[in-house]
């Protein structure tokens, strides 16, 4: 936990709604604030890139084939995004790359709220780059090039936070009224104070979009991504075939291209990542060219639109594969049709 507060006197200055985030050195000093009061240990969150599998620099100009895939390039002509606001709770964003020059808004450093959300790591970088990047020139085209992403810095160097930091941070994106929430990470074990926030900002018509996790598991998924409010994510591959990494199952809402998708990254540089965090980022852009659109659906709409409007999966070749497959893969030209056109 990164403090808010030095001690429990300060707590009700806080802006959250229903969580409290402070250093408690005596369990026993709570009892004075509430007889309902729930306490819970700050538990560390992860990044969902599968690094270990891929992580390299590479180079792109122009239109990544995960971009390509789920036909975003149809929809341009429809819809680019524009002006639709990303809160991406992450590692920051790159300030000074060429692809992201007109997509980042200010957002917020957590970790040090005098500075810039810089990213000090990389992945936060790759996940704007996906969903916004805009340079057509001598870089590449993301899903949505007309959205706004607001980083979110809550995310260290090292790829390190807490659940604390993830609750400022949603707190943060409702207070700033953003459209969309990308969250590519998790944890296995659910958080009162985490799913409290989540529906909050559901319940202010933020669409919360959130990774499965990259554990190759068939019947469950991370949190955040396990609660009903959000959209949860699992990756595929360029044959339309759910990455060996990904978690899946009835869990999983959607599938999106994850395997070695090249996008930017720190120092004006390119990046090949594979996780179910650059799933993510797909789908968050291709509601972001339906938001752009249709501005009036609700979280509840677009969670059914986008289910409705997947193209089916490859299933593996094994002979059980097919009875298991559950899910479809995001298409933004079939998303923008079942909204409407």
């Amino acid at each position: 936990m990164r403090n808010e507060f030095t001690d429990l006197s300060a707590v009700r200055s806080s802006r959250l709604a229903r969580s409290i985030i402070a250093p408690v050195h005596d369990p026993e000093e709570l009892y004075r604030y509430s007889d309902d009061i729930t306490v819970e240990e700050d538990a560390s969150i992860s990044l969902h890139a599968a690094t270990a599998l891929h992580s390299k620099p590479s180079s792109i100009q122009g239109v990544p084939w995960g971009v390509k895939q789920i036909r975003a390039p149809k929809v341009w002509s429809v819809s680019t995004g524009h002006r639709i606001k990303i809160g991406v709770i992450d590692t920051g964003a790159d300030y000074q790359h060429p692809d992201l020059r007109y997509s980042l808004a200010r957002g917020i450093n957590l970790l040090n709220r005098s500075l810039l959300p810089h990213d000090d790591n990389g992945h936060g970088t790759h996940i704007a780059g996906t969903i916004a990047a805009a340079n057509s020139t001598a870089g590449m085209i993301g899903v949505a090039p007309r959205s706004l992403i607001y980083p979110v810095k809550a995310f260290d160097h090292n790829g390190s936070a807490f659940v604390s930091d993830i609750v400022l941070g949603i707190d943060w994106c409702v207070r700033n009224r953003v459209d969309i929430i990308n969250m590519s990470f998790g944890m296995k074990t659910r958080s009162k104070a985490l799913l409290d926030v989540v529906n909050r900002a559901y319940q202010a018509g933020i669409v919360i979009v959130a990774s499965s996790g990259n554990d190759g598991k068939r019947r469950s998924i991370d949190y955040p991504a396990r609660y009903q409010q959000t959209i949860s994510v699992g990756a595929t591959d360029k044959n339309r075939r759910i990455a060996s990494f990904s978690n899946r199952g009835a869990f999983v809402d959607v599938y999106a291209p994850g395997d070695k998708i090249v996008s930017s990254w720190v120092q004006g540089k390119h990046h090949e990542m594979s996780g179910t965090s650059m799933a993510t980022s797909h789908v968050s852009g291709a509601i972001a060219l339906l938001l752009a659109k249709h501005p009036g659906l609700s979280p509840a709409e677009i969670k059914t639109l986008v289910k409705r409007s997947t193209v089916p999966l490859r299933a593996r070749k094994t002979s059980t594969a097919k009875n298991k497959i559950r899910g479809g893969e995001i298409d933004a030209l079939k998303l923008m049709q079942e909204g409407g056109g």
